[in-house]
């Protein structure tokens, strides 16, 4: 199994998360934890958290949570519900593996906030490609 660090410097390459702030912070068999600070480019224009940039954290940590002990899963489909808006500073999501077939996935994403708020929650659907 690769260490946090391994895994840390492998997704340096996914761009448009690590580039909006996206950090890895956990890893876990077939799970993951990433967080990213709440910046003022985050923000929509009523001030709250674009839910683009919610999605993009869960989808990053599905990412990493399905990809870091093998990499080659993709999603198929995935499914947001926004549940609050946050009043924290940092937004976390935390990706488990709910099934892992053969050649599908299906995990969970719940994203809170440093308040402890749940913000959100996501389901996404992977595609095993090796």
């Amino acid at each position: 199994m690769r260490t946090l660090n391994e895994v840390r410097e492998f997704f340096a390459n996914d761009r448009f998360a690590t580039d909006n702030g996206a950090v890895i912070e956990q890893i876990g068999e077939n799970s993951a934890t990433v967080s990213m600070e709440i910046q003022d480019h985050h923000r929509n224009a009523v001030g709250i958290v674009m839910g683009g940039a919610i999605f993009t954290l869960a989808d990053f940590a599905f990412a990493v949570a399905s990809n870091h002990e093998k990499p080659g899963t993709v999603s198929l489909s995935a499914n947001i519900t926004f549940l609050k808006a946050s009043k924290g500073n940092k937004l976390i999501a935390k990706a488990e593996c709910v099934r892992n077939g053969r050649t599908t996935c299906y995990y969970r994403v719940t994203v809170t906030d440093d308040t402890g708020a749940l913000i959100a929650e996501v389901t996404t659907s992977g595609y095993k490609t090796n």
